[in-house]
């Protein structure tokens, strides 16, 4: 009895208290019983959204695992999100999250029993494969999972959820999104499509109604990079998509990343040409 009043407490918590104490990566401080000595982290996250509405081309996937495995280093955490839109079993998911340990220097060392150091050390050494390995593996699935029969793709929405996970974290100052989605809002709210093809945006409307419904996020000064923009399903005729719509997409979203507190730094339409930075 007491089992299932704990579960269903834990089940009744948001996402953000979850997130805040979730490691899926143990730390080496901890395994070899130093965690009295582990230093402060470098103060950077990664963010990586996955929207599932739309499954992404084998090269923009790989484009996307090599940004993200240039960018974490020691002491970086790391989190991975999936959406795609709040129907029955389809909902924002906090897929991974995971801190990666800085290694032990200056003096500090001295004093450390030469077992304990040997483990740390060995620990320290082997991480970042760990962390390849167990965030690759939700990675890859997140990517495998989406499916283009979703009828709608709440992307502002779950900007803003993530945001609210932002809020509550501590230790973070630098903040780098990677999302990975066609960038085309397609809810309740509003919808990029019109005649069954991307519609030419009226980018000042757009953001007036982003602004009437509450769409607009705060992401703590991230800086957000975009893989896949203007990617559209089979239904959708794509023989043709203007620099004129392409503007208008990138313009809408650079305005509302701003008004999120955040900046837009790379816009792939589809394949994301800089490296995240």
């Amino acid at each position: 009895m007491k089992i299932a009043k704990a579960l269903i407490l834990a089940l009744a918590l948001p996402c953000a208290a979850l997130a805040a104490e979730r490691n899926d990566l143990q730390s080496c401080y901890t395994r070899s019983g130093l965690t009295d000595l582990k230093p402060a982290s470098s103060g950077r996250e990664l963010v990586v959204i996955i929207d599932q509405t739309i499954p992404m081309p084998e090269d923009l996937q790989r484009n996307s695992w090599g940004q993200i495995d240039r960018f974490v280093s020691a002491g970086d955490r790391v989190k991975l999100y999936t959406f795609s839109a709040f129907l029955p079993g389809e909902y924002l998911r906090l897929a991974y999250a995971g801190e990666l340990d800085m290694p032990l220097e200056g003096e500090v060392r001295d004093d450390v029993n030469m077992r304990k150091l040997r483990s740390l050390d060995l620990c320290l050494s082997t991480q970042k494969k760990a962390f390849q390995s167990g965030f690759g593996q939700q990675f890859v699935k997140g990517l495998r999972d989406a499916r283009q029969d979703i009828p709608k793709s709440e992307i502002m929405n779950s900007l803003h959820k993530v945001g609210e996970d932002m809020q509550r974290e501590q230790g973070v100052h630098e903040r780098v999104v990677l999302l990975i989605s066609d960038m085309l809002e397609h809810s309740e709210y509003t919808s990029f499509y019109a005649a069954n093809q991307i519609k030419q945006l009226n980018v000042s409307k757009e953001l007036q109604l982003a602004q009437s419904k509450g769409l607009f996020a705060d992401l703590q000064g991230s800086r957000v990079y975009v893989s896949g923009a203007g990617l559209v399903t089979d239904s959708v005729k794509h023989a043709y998509r203007s620099g004129k719509t392409m503007d208008a997409l990138n313009s809408f979203w650079s305005q509302y990343l701003s008004a999120s507190n955040a900046t837009l730094a790379g816009f792939g339409t589809p394949s994301l040409s800089t490296d995240l930075r």
